[in-house]
Formats: C-alpha cells, structure tokens, sequence
C-alpha cells in the first residue's frame, strides 16, 4: 500500500465491479475494505492491484476483464443504472455481459441512438474530455423549412441561454457545427378546407464536438427552430449498423484500437490514418524515411613528395624485372643496370643481412620505402630509426640510412 503512486482505492473496487466509486467510497469508510490485512478507512489511499491484496467483506478482490460495448438506445430510456421514479434505464440493455460496465456520456430520454458502454475508465475519460473534440453526430427532424440565414448561424455557433436543469449556467457561445440538409417534407393540405395541416419538415445532419445539456434541442431554438425528433447516429466513429432499438454488440478489436490511437494516443492514431501499422514514437514522422548512416571513408597514406614517387616507379619497374605483375611499366637505367650486373638469385637475402627481402631486387631495395617517405628521407642519416610509415632497408638502427640507399 503507498500513498503517493498506484491507483486509488475507490477506482479498484469499481473496476473489480463490486460498486460505483461515489458507493466505492462509502464501503471504505464503513470499515468493509481492507488491505494487505489492514482496516482502510480514510479517503486517498493508493494502492498497487498487482502487489496489494485488497479485499471488501473478507473476499479477495480480483480486477475484471476490460469490456467495449456499444448499443442502439431506444426512445423513453434513461441512460443511468438506475432511475428513483422506476423509469426504464440502459441497466436492462447491459446485462449478461462478463463485467459491470458504464456509459459513456448521455443521451436524453426521448432522444435514440448509438452509445458506448465500457468499464474501461481512461478510454471512457478521453472520449468525454472537451480537449479531444470527439465528433458525435445526430440526424435530427425540425418543424418548417430552415433558411440559410439559419443554418450559417447554426454552422457558425449561436449563444446559448441557461438550461432548466442550471439556471446559473453562464451563456456561452457553441462551437462551430457541421450541419447539413438532407430533405425536406412538404406540408400536407386538408381535403375539405384547403387549409395545410402543418408547416412540412426538414431533416438536418448534425455534427456536434462538444457535450451540453440538450444541445441541439437549445440550438434549434435559439435561431427560431423547434426540433420534432433527434437520434443520434454516431459517436467517435463508431455507428449502431445492424442494431435495433435495444440491442448491443461488443466492440472488434480494431474498433478499440482505433479509439485508444486516436484519443488517448493522438500521434500514433495520425500514422495509421496515414496508412501505417504498429507502434510510433509521438517525435516519428512515419512518411520521412530514415536517414542513411554516414559513410565513412577511410584515409590511404600516399608517399609524399616527388621522391616518394619516384621510389614507387622504382618498385613497380623492379617487379616487372624479376617477374612481377606490374607490366608496362618504365625502367629505369640504373634498375636495368643493377638487374643486370648481378646474378641471377643473388639478390636472396634476410632484412638481418640487410639486404633486399625475397623477391625483391637490390634496387627495390635500394629504392627507399614504399609509402610514408619524402624528400627529407632521401637526403639520408646515419643509423637513425625509419621514419613513420617506413622502415630502413639496414634495420632498427642497422647500416643503412633512414630511408635512403645503402
């Protein structure tokens, strides 16, 4: 138990479906809960459900499975699970389901439509937050026809004035609405006077991102409308297709997940509306393709300076001489002439003698390094070490120069 993290204590017993968190609340501080064996009895306890071990009348505690539900609400039906004038409510709609659910938001008592049940409290908390501006639309029937004048102040949003149920409500203007015609009933005439009957219908869709008390019903009438009937057709997206009045099916698996992207993690439900499956970090552009590591090129040392040229030619020429794979390449006549005037095999020898290694020739070896030399190695030194890159053909220290000819 800890006081600082974890989940409130209240929250865990209505997940675990033994009661509502205000009822969660009273069964706390009537003694009934305890945990880790200890009596809780004050508010603001925090608890660990996968640590601490609650239990409510002596009865362990075990938190249920999260359920997604949505139902076809019929007209004359309140919302609540329970009514105290004994008038129908959703309660009778949700049963037989393997966990206690809630719903999601409201709907008026005359008013028919889709709604979202689920004991899943923060899916249900972002769908309710006026931040997320969950879209919910409505196909409602109004008396008369609507002119335009009436539907750009719909569209625009209109100053509504305190409701029954808060009379201190402070006036406040709707957010702009999406509103659009759909048909309009003409009105009917008598037979016998030739008088109409009444003033025809129109019916209207209405997109709503915001929950008041009846909203629309408010609406209507601020620009001069009476609303004849309204049913809701969808909530977040999601529709009653296929339900009649009264029925209700469970949520796919990818209908939920869309509702937790697109709410409760807005950038990754951005990334799937673009086509993408899977996780993203909120800071990942899933369209930019990632950028290529940097290549990195790798320095070759080249003998430096004009000596250091002239001593690679050297080399290449002398493996032609002594059958070497470097062909076409020039001789030089003092590498022809020190070819030729020793002989053949002579030019054998260790680097301990000092002298050229195997297969190389006295001028190969005469020639100075390979790579690393300059101008300053061919002026010669005695018995100094080789210089970086390059060894002496005398050794460490040996007869010969650094760098030089012997």
């Amino acid at each position: 138990m800890t006081t600082s993290k974890g989940e409130r204590l209240q929250k865990v017993l209505a997940r675990a479906g033994v009661a509502s968190r205000r009822h969660a609340e009273d069964l706390i501080t009537a003694g009934r809960v305890r945990v880790n064996g200890r009596v809780v009895t004050e508010m603001g306890v925090r608890v660990d459900p996968r640590r601490d071990k609650v239990e409510l009348d002596g009865k362990r505690l075990v938190s249920e499975p999260l359920v997604h539900v949505v139902m076809h609400k019929p007209r004359g039906v309140m919302t609540t699970l329970s009514d105290p004038e004994g008038r129908p409510t959703v309660a009778d709609i949700l049963k037989n389901l393997p966990a206690r659910v809630y719903p999601v938001g409201r709907l008026d008592f005359h008013t028919s439509g889709v709604m979202l049940a689920t004991n899943d409290g923060a899916l249900a908390q972002a769908l309710l937050h006026p931040r997320k501006s969950v879209p919910k639309t409505y196909v409602c029937k109004v008396r008369g026809v609507v002119t335009d004048l009436q539907l750009d102040k719909l569209r625009e949003g209109v100053m509504l004035a305190p409701s029954e149920s808060d009379p201190d409500e402070a006036p406040r203007k709707t957010l702009p609405a999406d509103v659009k015609l759909l048909r309009h009933t003409p009105s009917m005439v008598s037979d016998e006077r030739g008088e109409p009957i009444n003033d025809g219908a129109t019916w209207m869709e209405v997109t709503l991102r915001e929950g008041r008390t009846r909203q629309i019903h408010r609406m209507a009438e601020a620009v001069g409308l009476f609303v004849m009937r309204l049913a809701r057709l969808s909530f977040a997206g999601i529709t009653a297709e296929g339900l009649r009045p009264g029925e209700k099916r469970a949520l796919t698996d990818d209908e939920v997940t869309l509702l937790r992207r697109e709410y409760l993690r807005p950038a990754e439900g951005a990334a799937l509306l673009k086509g993408h499956d899977g996780d993203y970090p909120e800071a990942v552009d899933p369209d930019e393709e990632p950028a290529s590591a940097p290549v990195r090129k790798r320095a070759v040392k080249r003998p430096g300076g004009g000596a250091g040229r002239a001593a690679g030619k050297t080399v290449s020429a002398s493996k032609d001489a002594s059958g070497g794979t470097a062909r076409g390449a020039k001789k030089p006549a003092s590498t022809t002439r020190a070819a030729a005037g020793s002989p053949k095999g002579s030019t054998i020898a260790t680097r301990r003698d000092g002298k050229a290694p195997a297969g190389r020739s006295d001028a190969a070896a005469n020639a100075g390094p390979k790579r690393g030399g300059s101008a300053r190695d061919d002026r010669g030194a005695s018995g100094g070490r080789s210089a970086p890159g390059g060894r002496s053909s005398g050794g460490r220290g040996g007869r010969g120069g650094r760098g030089g000819g012997a």
